[in-house]
This record gives C-alpha cells, structure tokens and sequence, in this order.
C-alpha cells in the first residue's frame, strides 16, 4: 500500500472499491444489482506438508472475498516453483489442497500460471460477485458498532515457531484447524446481521487492519484485550520472543495511534500478529452481536465480541473489561 499511494489513484463510475481505502479486494460494478470482487494473495511455506499448505494459502486467497460479502466463483493459480530442487509431484500435493478448498467453497479454479522461483510460492487470483447494496468494506463501521472476531489470534507466532521447531503439536495443531477454515459463515452471519463494516484479519494483524478500518470509517475502537481469543501455546511462543517480524512492523505502524491502556507487551504484540488465513472483523449493532457469536461459535468457531466502535478519527484503545459493556 505505501507503494500505490506514490501511484496516480484510478478512478471510474464503476470501481466502487479501488487502492484508495487500502480494502481487502477491488470491486468493479457491472450493472446495478451485480459486482466484481477481486484480489491475488499468494504465501510461503507456513507448514511442512505440501497439501495443507496448499489448503491454507487458498482459504487465505479467497479470504479477501468473503471479508467484501461476496461468494467465490472462480480462480488461478499462482505458483513460484524451484524446479531444480522440488518436484512436479510435490507440486501436484499443493494444487490439490488448493481444489480441497474451491471444493468446499464451490468455485472452481480454472488453470493458472508459473514461474521458476529459488523460494517456493502459491496463491490464487480470485473473482467474486455480489450484489452492490450489500458490500461489506473496511470503511463501513459505525459508532456504536459492537466488534466481533470470528478466529483466534496467535497464527504468526505459532507458524514461527514450527519454522524454528518451537512450536507444541497442540499449538500446531490448533493453527492448522484454524487457518483451513473458510470464512464463508463469517461473512454469512455479518451480512445477516447487518454489517456494512468488516475486513479480515492476516497479515496486518488485529491492530493494523482494525486501525487502517478506523482511519477510513471515520471512528475510533476500544479492544478489550481480555476478551480476544488467542489459541493454544500462542501466548508461551510470544512471551518467549517468538513472533514473526511482520507483527513488530505492525505494532510500529499503529503505535503513534495506540493507546495501550498499561496493557502487557505480550497482549499488545498478539494483537499485532501477523496472521495467515485468520478471521473476519466485522460490527454489528451491539443487541445483535451476542446472536451472531453464538451462531459462529455453534458453527466450530473460536468467535467473541472483543471491543466497540466509537466516535473519533482513526484512533486505537486497549482497555481490560470495558469495550464490550
């Protein structure tokens, strides 16, 4: 985003979502009840086996086009390939995780393309549709808004140390289940709910898309640190120094806009972890959001009302037990 800000922004009747807002996809208007959402994401190894890792960099693809309330309806692949070292077979593995999750997503992945690449890299660009009237974008939160986290944070840390082999099998584990899960029924009950605002949680992490979400609504928000989920052996990994260096960037993007309200530097560098494939952050009118929860965590969900929106102009409080009163 630092680089398309020195770009001349593009502006057309029907972009409705461009580079402006820093959102999750663009999204193109076709007639008036029909739209284009698109985006591209592709990721480096988060894990050993070829075929999970393929399953979690598509579920992070197509993440961007649930986080804009729409549905999947076509991809490419996007792979980097070291052809001297890796094999076509290894390969083959990591493309048919990415078809378990068009599969489960109903969509289909039409081909892609390659290239000859020392580090290995696989994504997907992705086409989406919905209908204009109910996008969900990272500028529409309302004061007022009650804010809900529909996954645990803790992915960068626990990803980190299965690089540097420091991470538990339960905390491995609890990643994996996390990171393979769609954001489908998030966006669902966001949008039955009554959403307008909402973005998903990856590799900004909490604070850095929640904060670029208040500079764009116009608002502030207060997180309760408390009530923010976090998986299994997250918080150990973090204590202990093991995070990836996305989340120190993060925190030092929204520092001079945080107030940390004493909180533990543990807490504040979890909610600035960088994730892979995490949840969606959206707001509902406060009387709404306890349904939407247990709706999401019925679902096998690890959901919770962790903050509120607020009046303001892009600023971030941490507070213990008082954001979702």
């Amino acid at each position: 985003m630092q680089v398309l800000r020195q770009l001349n922004s593009t502006e057309h009747p029907d972009l409705l979502v461009g580079t402006a807002t820093g959102d999750d996809a663009a999204v193109w208007r076709l007639t008036d009840d029909r739209a284009l959402v698109v985006t591209a994401d592709f990721i480096t190894p988060v894990v050993d086996d070829a075929r999970a890792w393929g399953r979690v960099a598509a579920a992070n693809a197509v993440s961007d086009i649930y986080a804009m309330g729409a549905r999947p309806l076509l991809a490419l692949n996007l792979v980097a390939w070291n052809t001297a070292e890796l094999s076509t077979e290894l390969l083959g593995e990591v493309l048919a995780g990415a078809q378990d999750v068009a599969n489960e997503g109903g969509f289909v992945i039409a081909g892609g393309h390659t290239v000859d690449d020392p580090e290995p890299k696989f994504g997907l660009a992705v086409v989406g549709e919905v209908h204009p009237d109910r996008l969900l974008t990272n500028s529409g939160f309302r004061p007022g808004d009650a804010l809900i986290l529909s996954k645990a944070l803790g992915i960068g840390a626990i990803t980190t140390g299965i690089k540097s082999g420091q991470a538990p099998v339960e905390a491995v584990d609890a990643a994996l289940a996390s990171m393979n899960r769609l954001n489908d029924r998030a966006a669902a009950v966001a949008l039955a709910a009554g959403a307008t605002g909402a973005t998903d949680v990856t590799g900004f992490g909490l604070l850095g898309h929640l904060g670029r979400a208040a500079i764009e609504s116009g608002v502030d928000a207060e997180v309760d640190v408390a009530a923010v989920p976090v998986l299994p052996g997250a918080r150990e990994l973090a204590a202990a120094g093991v995070v990836p260096g996305g989340s120190e960037r993060n925190l030092a993007w929204i520092e001079e806009r945080l107030d940390r309200g004493g909180c533990h530097e543990v807490d504040v560098v979890l909610l600035a972890d960088a994730q892979t494939s995490g949840g969606l952050l959206f707001g509902v009118e406060p009387g709404l959001a306890q349904g939407a929860v247990d709706e999401l965590v019925a679902s096998g969900h690890r959901a919770a009302t962790i903050g509120r929106v607020v009046e303001g102009d892009g600023a971030l409080r941490l507070v213990e037990g008082q954001a979702t009163a």
